[in-house]
């Protein structure tokens, strides 16, 4: 079905002076964002709602380790998802298939019973995994040639993926918290049918980029590839009955925030085993010893940026929630209305911080001091919640408290997020560049369980105390990338 190379045919047809099939996958990835966006808008307020307003009616600590699970399995589910597409469908396929279980998740998430709200999260992390990695990947295929009109392809199709992120939260939002949650949940279905309905329609300007590769076809491969995929599949769900049975039979007593925490810990433990290995064992010379541990430092680096940032849907969107003015002309706006600020900024933005980089040439921050300075934005942002938590007591306080602080956390993200997704690529050898990108979704999947089990403190302890400290360690941890800044840049030596 198509060869794995683009023809030459593939490039004639332009879009905006670029390939076709880049239109199909930017709608794709914006309708898929929509869906993605608008549903966690409400995700942590529906679970927290009273069940007589048709809410689930949980307590913060349990609703937010909920909320830090599912965004975890989000990333790192993408792991297995770009396995799958490699060794065994192709990218184009998976994107296809997960956008299905994506759509049928936010269906399921619609019908209102407890059963559907689990089983409709645990859909969408499986189509998520499988569509996330693999659409990206697919543009990239769009450019056999690389260079620079490739770079300007990713960045059009980044601006589709904040446009989703933009208007998800405003429809889903309205639609969830002034008509019916389930609503807000149906929409987001119905915005990922949009993604699938024009993929498949736009699939022919693809022609044979996101085809399964050669070397992968052979009957041989493929035997083998499945018989993989069903020893891991069967190794989870034994893992997930032996829990399930320990922990109902009262020999491992385990909570929803234990597991959530456990897991973090399983993370982290695994992480630093893997890089040990890559380290001393994978990597064949001293300058790719020196790049791989410059990698860790970035995935340490990257969950803790992700731990706070990602309270975006969680903390943040509760002190919204009830601590936020959001009355306009004697109209209530919905809270999830405040999440589509971030990629506003990002949209007006993007360009501004590119352009910085460019005009800067030479002069150009290196990686380590990036780095710091998008932790230290995103401490900056924390203090600016923690001192508007000081004026709650007063009442209800204004959103630009809000809009403030999403502006350093955009600006901190700009800074560290794009940066450190590019370093990773370069310094990765090239024969383990797959499992180094890995180790990036992987840091964000840790940052955003952190995020959750952090959040669930809000109702524990006084808010500016809790923003304060989130703030107060990521701005420590920017620090000691500012001071160890010169030996990243050695040690990556001339990446950046």
């Amino acid at each position: 079905s198509g060869s794995a190379t683009v023809p030459a045919e593939a490039t004639q047809q332009q879009w905006f002076g670029h390939p076709r099939g880049l239109s199909t996958l930017f709608f794709t990835e914006l309708w898929e964002r929509f869906s993605y966006y608008g549903m966690r808008a409400l995700l942590i307020l529906f679970m927290t709602d009273l069940v007589a307003n048709h809410g689930l009616g949980m307590d913060v600590v349990k609703a937010t380790a909920i909320y830090g699970l599912y965004t975890f399995g989000v990333y790192a589910l993408a792991l297995p998802g770009g396995w799958i597409a490699d060794h065994l469908v192709g990218q184009r396929k998976a994107v296809l298939y997960g956008g299905i279980i994506i759509a049928a998740g936010h269906y399921v998430l619609a019908v209102p019973a407890t059963w559907s709200f689990f089983l409709g999260l645990l859909l969408v992390v499986l189509g998520t995994g499988l569509l996330k990695p693999n659409v990206s990947a697919i543009v990239g295929d769009l450019y056999p040639e690389g260079g620079a009109r490739r770079d300007a392809g990713f960045s059009i199709f980044y601006m589709g993926i904040n446009l989703g992120a933009l208007f998800g939260p405003l429809i889903c939002s309205y639609l969830g918290e002034d008509v019916n949650w389930h609503l807000g949940f149906g929409a987001a279905g119905v915005g990922m049918t949009f993604g699938l309905l024009q993929y498949v329609f736009g699939a022919k300007h693809l022609r044979g980029a996101g085809e399964l590769k050669e070397e992968y076809r052979s009957t041989e491969h493929q035997q083998k590839a499945w018989r993989n995929f069903y020893y891991g599949l069967g190794t989870v769900v034994v893992l997930i009955l032996a829990i399930v049975g320990l922990s109902s039979g009262g020999i491992l007593p385990l909570t929803l925030v234990g597991f959530a925490q456990s897991t973090g810990i399983i993370v982290i433990v695994l992480s630093i085993l893997y890089f040990a290995y890559a380290i001393f064992f994978a990597c064949h010379n001293a300058t790719e010893r020196k790049r791989v541990a410059v990698i860790f430092a970035l995935f340490i680096g990257a969950a803790m940026f992700w731990s706070g940032f990602e309270q975006a849907g969680s903390s943040m969107n509760l002190f919204t929630e009830n601590q936020v003015n959001r009355v306009v002309m004697g109209w209530e706006a919905p809270t999830g209305w405040l999440q589509s600020i971030n990629p506003l900024f990002i949209i007006l933005l993007a360009p501004v911080v590119g352009g910085l980089w460019v005009k800067l040439g030479s002069r150009n921050p290196s990686l380590g001091y990036k780095f710091a300075m998008g932790l230290i934005l995103l401490g900056v942002g924390f203090f600016v919640m923690a001192w508007a938590s000081t004026f709650t007591e007063a009442g209800k306080v204004s959103p630009m408290w809000l809009v403030a602080t999403y502006f350093f956390h955009t600006v901190g993200e700009l800074c560290l997020s794009p940066v450190g997704l590019s370093a990773v690529t370069k310094l990765s050898p090239p024969r383990l560049v797959g499992q180094m990108m890995g180790t990036w979704f992987m840091g964000a999947a840790l940052g955003n369980l952190v995020a959750g089990l952090v959040a669930g403190l809000i109702d524990e302890m006084p808010q500016h105390l809790l923003f304060g400290t989130v703030a107060s360690i990521v701005v420590g941890v920017g620090i000691i990338f500012l001071i160890f800044a010169i030996p990243i840049r050695k040690l990556s030596s001339g990446i950046n």
